[in-house]
């Protein structure tokens, strides 16, 4: 089952790497490594909402989703995405910031230099807001109860995480913006900061506007097929399930495709914290990619989507440390493998408190549903 599911994922690692030892050295190698395992970790919540919607769908659109999907996940987000966002903050042409990578890395290096600020001010202001929706939101089961009980009552006030995102990039602009490191030295980019960071916050919300819009069009359609095969049960005809899954197909697909964008805007501007190698980050974002989506075919075989119950949070944490790295690298330099390790590190923490969690119920019962008593304990003792 295992090698069945994760076995092309298997190969393309091992060629992946291979290429990247090769090619570049093992700097590139290690990189690309944590790339990957950043990509699977802050994509592991995409994998479990993936595999929650494909279940609905029909063995065609399912594999629609795998396969067309796939290129639009790896080629597009993931290899063209980078170079666009290059492109746009060294002002030049797409095709222009590839021809520099391979042609004139020392331009190349200095061009993504000077662009670093507004990235990060960008991708610092998106990742933000991922992690405040998600820490202002009152969850069933917490983590780190003892702070996320308190954030979650503060999210009961509207526009919450929009403040707290914009008085964060006001003083982002105040402080480290004034000092940014370029290729030149220190420069003033506080202007350059405040417009990037809008912007990040502002692809966010309209990002979050299309999948909402997507999953109001999907409900009404379930609540549809709901209603007609209730009505054909009373007037004793068949369904056809073929038609209902065709029907919703459409619309779960283009969700589906949505989501996965949303959820690679953070593995993509994560990944500039950690190097500004755009042949580095496709790479391992690639490779990363890979692994969601035969993660989202084995959860949906496999009918299991919640036995580790803080992965989610694990990835959540993760993506707001980087969010504060990116703002701090506006100035000062962070070295790429401590950056990686951050959000490798409380990954693993959330995974070990979810097996703790999942022995000491199944020691006191088994009942996931009942809420754990030392559950708040075991997280925070990891």
């Amino acid at each position: 089952m295992i090698l069945k599911t994760f076995g092309w994922s298997f190969a393309i690692t091992a060629v992946g790497l291979a290429f990247a030892a090769w090619q570049w050295g093992w700097e590139a190698f290690g990189i690309v490594l944590i790339l990957s395992i950043l990509e699977i970790s802050l994509s592991f919540d995409n994998a479990v909402v993936n595999a929650g919607i494909l279940k609905k769908m029909n063995a065609f659109w399912q594999k629609i989703f795998l396969t067309v999907g796939i290129l639009i996940a790896v080629f597009g987000m993931r290899l063209v995405f980078p170079v666009v966002i290059v492109a746009i903050s060294a002002k030049v042409g797409p095709i222009d910031a590839v021809q520099l990578a391979l042609d004139d890395p020392d331009r190349y290096k200095a061009l993504v230099t000077d662009a670093h600020p507004g990235i990060a001010a960008f991708g610092g202001m998106f990742l933000l807001m991922i992690f405040l929706d998600f820490i202002f939101e009152d969850r069933d089961i917490k983590w780190l109860g003892w702070l996320e009980r308190p954030l979650a009552k503060l999210g009961k006030v509207d526009m919450l995480s929009v403040c707290v995102a914009l008085i964060a990039l006001l003083g982002t602009a105040l402080t480290f913006a004034t000092h940014a490191h370029t290729s030149t030295g220190t420069q003033d980019k506080s202007a350059t900061v405040l417009l990037a960071g809008v912007a990040g916050l502002i692809t966010y919300l309209v990002v979050g506007g299309l999948s909402a819009f997507f999953e109001n069009r999907l409900e009404e359609q379930e609540e549809q097929e709901h209603e007609a095969e209730e009505k054909a049960k009373a007037e004793g005809k068949e369904v056809s399930a073929i038609g209902l899954a065709g029907k919703a197909a459409f619309f779960l697909f283009l969700y589906l495709e949505v989501l996965d964008a949303s959820f690679s805007f953070d593995g993509v501007i994560g990944a500039f914290a950690i190097t500004n190698q755009i042949f580095w980050m496709a790479l391992g974002l690639g490779i990363g990619a890979m692994y969601v989506r035969s993660l989202t075919v084995y959860l949906v075989r496999q009918g299991t989507l919640d036995d580790y119950v803080y992965l989610e949070h694990g990835a959540h944490y993760a993506i707001g440390a980087l969010s504060v790295i990116l703002l701090v690298t506006i100035q000062h330099s962070i070295n790429e493998v401590i950056t990686g390790l951050v959000g490798i590190v409380l990954i693993a923490a959330s995974f070990w408190s979810s097996v703790r969690r999942n022995k000491a119920l199944e020691a006191a019962g088994g009942d996931e549903d009942r809420k754990d008593p030392d559950e708040d304990k075991t997280a925070v003792s990891v």
